[in-house]
């Protein structure tokens, strides 16, 4: 005879609320997921000569080059500030998925060891 909450004729009653809140939460995971790749994020460098725009998805999505910022004897400056103004958007979206994970893990640390 099985005391309550014991193993025969199915799981502890603990286990399976546990099992239920790690497929919520999975869902929830993947939703925000979806919701973050789908977002755009957008950084500009040398005072807005270069704009570079990002998607969640880690692709770049658009480069804007004022014409001033167009110097034919000063390529080198214009690769630097595409460069710069990338990189600043590639940051803007990884603080914004990280901040996005660490709210639906609720802190837990990357889930014992496992980061996303």
């Amino acid at each position: 005879m099985a005391k309550r909450g014991g193993f025969p004729g199915g799981m502890p009653g603990n286990m399976t609320n546990l099992m239920k809140q790690a497929q919520r939460m999975q869902r929830q995971m993947e939703e925000k997921t979806k919701e973050l790749e789908e977002k755009q994020y957008t950084a500009a460098a040398g005072g807005g000569a270069v704009t570079v725009t990002v998607s969640g998805k880690k692709e770049v999505v658009s480069v804007k080059i004022s014409p001033e910022a167009v110097d034919p004897d000063d390529v080198e400056m214009l690769e630097d500030m595409i460069v710069a103004a990338a990189n600043e958007a590639f940051h803007q979206m990884e603080e914004a998925s990280s901040a996005g994970m660490a709210e639906m893990t609720g802190g837990l640390g990357g889930l014992g060891g496992l980061s996303f």
